[in-house]
């Protein structure tokens, strides 16, 4: 299997989606309420692009870590 197939099924399986998950939600609140906090309090208007991205991108930091934990020989 060659390393992109690999990463990929390494990427959907073990669990790896929902730890990244938990991770997305936990680390994209605390950020989201950082990056738009004043947005909440005030009720101004969200900014819908940044929410989704804030939510994203630690959810891609957490699947890339454990994939790349596994293909270097962790657990």
């Amino acid at each position: 299997m060659n390393t992109w197939r690999r990463a990929l099924h390494l990427a959907m399986s073990d669990g790896v989606p929902l730890r990244a998950l938990y991770m997305a939600l936990l680390i994209g609140t605390i950020l989201n309420l950082i990056n738009q906090g004043d947005a909440l309090v005030h009720g101004a208007p969200l900014h819908w692009t940044k929410l989704f991205l804030t939510y994203l991108t630690p959810y891609i930091v957490s699947t890339h870590g454990a994939v790349a934990a596994r293909l270097h020989g962790g657990p």
